[in-house]
Parts: C-alpha cells; sequence; structure tokens
C-alpha cells in the first residue's frame, strides 16, 4: 500500500455506490477526496468513482449517474469509501462483497456512512469488530448481525484497517479523521476550512442531542469557546470559566455538554492537544516549549493527554508528520 507522504505514490481512494444511492453521502465523500488541492503542498489523493451495478444508477430521488469506473479499481485501492446501502435487509450484490472481501484481505482501509456499514457487514467484515450507523438503525444492525459489536451513541468508530460512521453528515467527521491521519492536523484543518467545517469532532460525541439549547446560548458558548481557543496557554477551571462566560457551574457544564457532548474542561484538552499537533507539525521547538504553548502543566501532563487522543507519542507524532506543511503556512481553522 503506498505511503500517503510518498510524493510520487498518493493514495487512492475509491468511491463505491449502487442504484439507490443516497446522493448527499455520495456527494460528501466525492466533495472532500475528489478536488484538487494544490495549496496543500501534499500528494493528495487520488478518487475513483466506481459503479457497483452496471449500467447508469438510478440514485436516490431519481437522478441517474454514469460512473467511470468498475469494481475492478477497488483491487488497487488503498481506502474504500461505502457511502450508504439501499435496504439494510438487502444482501448486496455478491461481486460487491468479494470485491471488499480481496480488498481488506491485502491490507486496504474500507470505511462506511450511514447505512453504508450494512455492506460491510454483509461482507463479514465487521465480525468480532466494534461499528456504528445511524442511530436508527444500530438496533436493526445489532439483531442482524450479532457478531458485531454495534455502538449506537457515537460519530464513528476507527478498528484501524475498518472505519463505520453513524448518520449522513458525520461521514465527514470520519473523513476528516481519515485526513489526519494521513496528513496531520495541519492538513486536516486546512481541508476543513475550505469545506467550512468543524476541523474535529470527536468521535465519541453523542449522535443525538437530548435536550435543546436554550435562546441564545450558542452565542455565548461560541464566544466563551474562541476566548478559549485564544488563551490556551492559561490556566483555566470550571469556575473560572463560568465566571468568563457569566454562567453558573452548573449551568455552564449542562449547556457545554449539550452543544459539544463534552464539558468545559474536556472540550479545551481537546483543543490543546489540536494545537500541539500543529506546533509538532510545524517546529522543532522542545517538547517542553510545545506543552506550554498549549497550555499544558507539565510534559507528564501533555504526553499524558496527547497518547490518549491520538494514540501515539509526541515524538512519535513529530517523527512522522514534520514538514508535511512549511511552518509559515496559514493555520487552519
Amino acid at each position: 500500500m503506498p505511503s500517503p507522504h510518498d510524493p510520487h505514490a498518493p493514495p487512492t481512494v475509491a468511491i463505491v455506490a449502487c442504484h439507490g444511492q443516497g446522493l448527499f453521502e455520495f456527494g460528501c465523500a466525492v466533495g472532500l477526496f475528489a478536488p484538487i488541492r494544490p495549496e496543500l503542498e501534499v500528494a493528495w489523493y487520488t478518487t475513483q468513482l466506481c459503479a457497483a451495478e452496471p449500467g447508469a444508477l438510478r440514485m436516490l430521488g431519481g437522478t441517474h449517474v454514469q460512473l467511470p469506473q468498475g469494481l475492478d479499481a477497488l483491487d488497487h485501492a488503498d481506502t474504500i469509501v461505502v457511502p450508504g446501502w439501499r435496504d439494510p435487509a438487502e444482501r448486496p450484490p455478491q461481486a460487491l462483497l468479494n470485491a471488499l472481501t480481496r480488498a481488506h484481505q491485502r491490507g486496504a482501509r474500507i470505511t462506511s456512512i450511514c447505512s453504508g456499514a450494512f455492506v460491510l457487514a454483509w461482507a463479514g467484515l465487521l465480525d468480532g469488530r466494534s461499528a456504528t450507523t445511524h442511530w436508527r438503525l444500530t438496533d436493526t444492525l445489532a439483531r442482524a448481525f450479532p457478531a458485531v459489536r454495534v455502538r449506537e451513541d457515537v460519530l464513528y468508530v476507527d478498528e484501524g484497517s475498518i472505519l463505520t460512521s453513524a448518520g449522513s453528515a458525520t461521514g465527514m467527521d470520519m473523513m476528516l479523521h481519515l485526513v489526519r491521519k494521513d496528513y496531520g492536523a495541519r492538513v486536516a484543518n486546512l481541508v476543513a476550512e475550505r469545506l467550512v467545517l468543524a476541523p474535529w469532532r470527536d468521535a465519541e460525541r453523542s449522535q443525538r442531542v437530548v435536550r435543546s439549547i436554550p435562546l441564545g446560548e450558542p452565542t455565548r458558548l461560541a464566544r466563551l469557546m474562541e476566548w478559549m481557543r485564544r488563551n490556551l496557554r492559561d490556566t483555566h477551571s470550571l469556575g473560572s470559566l463560568a465566571e468568563q462566560a457569566a454562567l453558573s457551574q452548573r449551568t455552564l457544564q449542562r449547556q457545554f455538554l449539550d452543544a459539544t457532548g463534552l464539558s468545559p474542561i474536556d472540550w479545551l484538552i481537546r483543543e490543546r492537544v489540536a494545537y500541539a499537533r500543529e506546533l509538532l507539525e510545524t517546529t522543532d521547538r522542545p517538547l517542553q516549549w510545545v506543552a506550554e504553548q498549549a497550555g499544558f502543566g507539565s510534559q507528564e501532563s501533555f504526553r499524558r493527554h496527547f497518547r490518549g487522543m491520538v494514540g501515539t507519542s509526541p515524538t512519535e507524532y513529530r517523527t512522522r508528520h514534520r514538514n508535511i506543511i512549511p511552518a509559515d503556512r496559514l493555520v487552519g481553522c
């Protein structure tokens, strides 16, 4: 499998569609991977659009689309995206299941958006793995495929070579997560900026907001979040943040959880880790300096939180991602 960082071998993404395909999910995958992005100064993905069934595909809503590639393209793709499936109870074409199985066996990364998880399940790729799909379909997936460990209230699940995402728009979160893994946080942030997306919604965030946010509070919270981003180096507590937002601690905690799925302190830690990733990619400064700039009280705290969220140490992350984009590049979202 070609390395995403080998300028002579950009990774290939195959986006697979069938009759009855939802245009939104398909368009999200195409819109993220297919555009040429010379401003990123990386060997950006090569994208192939693949029809899993013959002829022009009858997309959801009656549109007909003729895709340039067939299933043969899956035999050479580094990443495969299955953006939905028309009927969870219908077995997908055997040719598609066989192509996905072959790709998985040779080490390709296979991903799904929303109901696309059922295609992976029919292929047996989710057996013994954790996976998710749209919250309205999680019970159906669990009943139909008991060997799958279905997670019903997360945005996406990363099992290494297999990734599944929840409802339609969460596919963008998962795909930005792939970009972040392949190219680093700085590139992912720049892509998110161009797509006008949040650069990072944590995978563990709930699919559903239990309560609506009272009128006026989103603006107040948005201002607090922006202030926190500008003041990452400072020491913060729930009490100081509540004072800054002119809210009680209890109200701030509740409203923050409703808006982000996280407590204010957990959200702050994730912002600090995200900023530390950019610093590691674009500077050669010591880890102590990076930890201080990102607002961590000690290197020990920095390393612990970084490894917990990124899955590797700051030093290992820097070795992999340093100099992907010049240090004077515009900071992303």
